[in-house]
This record gives structure tokens, C-alpha cells and sequence, in this order.
């Protein structure tokens, strides 16, 4: 590995990740964290998880994670109820008003890339595409 791999790397996420605006302390223009959005995301996306699933899932710190949910579940985003297989843990969920929530989040994210790549032609998007995934295809070699 050259040090120069390092830069560019480095390099590439600063760029990335103020296109996205993702240093800002809210993201898409919401009064929610990007850490919270993530945790909102996988709860869309998967029909219960626990802590333990989201810690594992997301390389997120107990501590940290407990206090997002706990906040979460003051804006009545999240709920929680014993697991039927395991009494110990508690399976995580949307709320009505988190689902409803969340579809608004997501919506703006779309907008959102949609007015980046609204500025890119067809072949330059798929371009854009192909390179990303052999991105994730390379890095997930290291997990």
C-alpha cells in the first residue's frame, strides 16, 4: 500500500461526503442525524431488529446507539416489544409516525442524488454506477 493510495482515498471521501452534505449536523435539510437516519433506514428496511442486529449492522458503539434510540423513542419514531424467540431482547420497529417519517427522509435523498445526477448524461450516470459498485465490491473484501 503506497501512501499515496491513502491521500486519494481520503481524498475521494472528503469530496464525496460534502457533495452529499453529510458533515452537516443535520441531514437533508431534517432535524435528524445521519446516524439516526441510517437506524431509521435499516428499521424501514428490515421487519424488526434488535440493538445487537443494528450494533452489528451498522459498526456502531452500544453506548452511542442506546442514546439514539432512547431519543428516537421520545419522538415516538421508534417502539419496542419483547422477542418472541429471545424474552432478553427487544426487537426494534417504526412507529406509524416513523414510517411516515422515514418516507419523507428517503424521498428527499432521492431528490437529492437526483439533482447531482440530473447534471451528468446517461453514460456518464452509468459510468458513475459500474465504478461504484466495483467500489463496493473491492472494499467489502475487507470486512
Amino acid at each position: 500500500m503506497k501512501a499515496d493510495h491513502i491521500a486519494n482515498v481520503r481524498s475521494f471521501n472528503r469530496f464525496y461526503t460534502r457533495i452529499l452534505g453529510l458533515l452537516d449536523k443535520y441531514i437533508l435539510n431534517s432535524r435528524y442525524t445521519l446516524s439516526e437516519v441510517r437506524i431509521l433506514y435499516e428499521l424501514a428496511t428490515h421487519e424488526s431488529l434488535t440493538a445487537s442486529d443494528l450494533i452489528e449492522t451498522l459498526h456502531i458503539d452500544k453506548g452511542y446507539l442506546s442514546r439514539i434510540i432512547l431519543d428516537l423513542r421520545i419522538k415516538q419514531l421508534v417502539q419496542s416489544r419483547r422477542s418472541d424467540e429471545d424474552g432478553r431482547s427487544l426487537e426494534l420497529s417504526l412507529t406509524k409516525v416513523g414510517r411516515k417519517e422515514f418516507k419523507v427522509l428517503n424521498n428527499a435523498s432521492d431528490q437529492q442524488l437526483a439533482s447531482i445526477l440530473e447534471k451528468l448524461t446517461n453514460p456518464e450516470c452509468d459510468t458513475l454506477v459500474r465504478n461504484m459498485n466495483e467500489i463496493a465490491a473491492i472494499l467489502s473484501k475487507t470486512q
